[in-house]
């Protein structure tokens, strides 16, 4: 999973542990690990939601500050189905392993 670059960090922090996402399908699948800096994200769920679960709430919680702000950088191409996707980030240690 890709991020907006001022996303990153906190990504990393564990301050945002959720996304929405506006695909055709879903691009992620639960249990996959998906690399991102020195370590990776790996999803804990995936749902299919409606628009009108895209709340200020959420959007806060996936670290915009406002649904509008959201939902310019949630759609990816031509699709139309919102997914929220929920993860967990796992920095690697030092030798490199990525601690679990």
């Amino acid at each position: 999973m890709m991020f907006t670059r001022r996303l990153r960090e906190p990504v990393m922090r564990g301050e945002i542990t959720c996304s929405v996402r506006i695909w055709r399908s879903a691009h992620v699948k639960v249990g996959g690990r998906y690399r991102m800096g020195v370590g990776e994200i790996e999803v804990t769920a995936i749902r299919e939601i409606s628009i009108q679960d895209v709340t200020p709430d959420l959007a806060r919680r996936s670290g915009f500050p406002g649904v509008v702000d959201l939902l310019k950088v949630a759609k990816h191409g031509p699709g139309e189905r919102v997914y929220l996707v929920e993860f967990d980030y796992h920095p690697s240690s030092e030798d490199g392993a990525v601690q679990a």
